[in-house]
């Protein structure tokens, strides 16, 4: 059994971040990566300051390089479970049978995006299907887009990507129809506004040309905006007492988060969360930046020793 001041299971923007601003804090920090990035799907890492637009690949290669620099140890492999330590502390089990102890431990173990279940939607997801405006908006720019309705929060999505084009069509879902004033709003921007649901994404030259809607029609478009329900990696949660707590949006549930008090601290002494699996709404640039923050909370833990019982919401 290695053991660490902190043990990090997830080598993503927030996790790696986390490691360098603990080793530059003189810590001792392993990272356990398995290499399962939550946008591997996309071609580019865009909107951060000061660095051109990496893959998600180069970008993840770049920070373990740099956190390695300053000696953290950096694993590639599965985290099976995570429990106590009888004396304190955590220990983590890689799948194949390596432990590593921490006395404590950060969850950036990220979310996966579960998208509705439409023939053709997956392998365009991350290229010219899309959820996030910044993320994407700039690519995707003057095209026509749709947006695929399913919530109270359509209309909102609706006219922010307006920003983006003026060729923009609403795709409505039958149980969540706009408000009149709505549809209001959408008409004065020149949003088209269309009966759903969607039965079809159509692709030809691997690329997005269009949606089939169940009355057959088949509306023309070059990107579609999907809003998937974000699901926190929970495996690890079993043994450690905790479990993912749902989040909602606009009176919509729209997926599972690992809950914290705000500073990244759990029900859980000793256990911290950071990253997609717990803020999924967040851009890569918000995941890293909340890795630091985490990690300074788990810096001055750490230098203050012992804490008692807390919940989250109640350091």
């Amino acid at each position: 059994m290695t053991s660490h001041d902190v043990v990090v299971v997830g080598g993503g923007p927030a996790g790696l971040s986390a490691a360098l601003v603990l080793a530059r804090a003189c810590r001792a920090v392993a990272v356990v990566d398995a290499g399962r990035p939550r946008n591997a799907a996309s071609a580019h890492v865009h909107g951060v300051l000061g660095l051109p637009d990496l893959s998600p690949q180069v970008f993840a290669e770049a920070g373990r390089a740099q956190v390695l620099s300053y000696g953290v140890d950096v694993l590639e492999g599965t985290a099976r479970t995570a429990r106590p330590r009888p004396g304190g502390g955590f220990a983590v089990t890689l799948s194949d049978g390596r432990v590593l102890a921490g006395t404590h431990l950060l969850l950036a173990t990220g979310a996966v995006d579960e998208l509705p279940d439409i023939p053709g939607l997956a392998p365009r997801w991350g290229r010219d299907a899309v959820a996030c405006p910044h993320c994407h908006g700039w690519e995707l720019r003057g095209r026509a887009i749709a947006i695929l309705g399913g919530g109270r929060a359509d209309a909102r999505r609706a006219l922010m990507w307006r920003q983006w084009t003026p060729n923009l069509t609403l795709i409505t879902a039958p149980d969540h129809p706009p408000a009149p004033s709505d549809l209001e709003r959408l008409g004065a921007r020149g949003v088209t506004v269309l009966d759903g649901p969607v039965t079809e994404v159509i692709a030809a030259a691997d690329r997005l040309c269009g949606v089939r809607l169940r009355d057959g029609t088949s509306v023309p478009i070059r990107a579609l905006v999907v809003a998937p329900c974000f699901r926190a990696r929970a495996d690890l949660l079993d043994g450690l007492g905790l479990r993912p707590t749902e989040l909602t949006v606009g009176g919509r549930v729209v997926g599972t988060v690992i809950a914290t008090d705000g500073a990244g601290r759990t029900a859980v002494p000793g256990v911290w969360a950071a990253g997609d699996g717990a803020s999924p709404l967040e851009r890569v640039v918000a995941v890293t930046a909340d890795g630091a923050a985490v990690a300074s909370a788990i810096n001055a833990a750490l230098t203050d020793g012992p804490h008692p019982e807390h919940s989250a919401g109640e350091p």
